[in-house]
């Protein structure tokens, strides 16, 4: 059963987290304005999401970008207000 998972089972997610493999990333692109919202059910309200930009102008934007508020699902993101579309950044949640 799901409640008590098999030793081959707790190893191959043992052998998977050494690798990298941690099931907690996402992307997400920034708003026109100032608040971005990330909707995520791995987000809980002590998370820290860590975040890598994926464009030229996301890396541009980066030391102005962080998270306002964090919730049971979503976090919400403050950053400055920009016509640019592809300031994309990948993320991971930790909780």
């Amino acid at each position: 059963s799901d409640l008590f998972p098999s030793h081959d089972r707790v190893a191959e997610v043992v052998r998977g987290l050494m690798d990298g493999k941690s099931n907690n990333t996402g992307e997400v692109t920034l708003a026109s304005g100032t608040t971005t919202t990330i909707n995520d059910e791995r987000i809980g309200y002590g998370s820290v999401i860590i975040f890598s930009p994926l464009t030229s102008n996301a890396a541009g934007f980066l030391s102005g970008l962080y998270v306002s508020a964090r919730f049971q699902g979503s976090a919400t993101l403050t950053h400055a207000s920009n016509a640019a579309t592809d300031r994309t950044y990948a993320y991971a949640v930790i909780r």
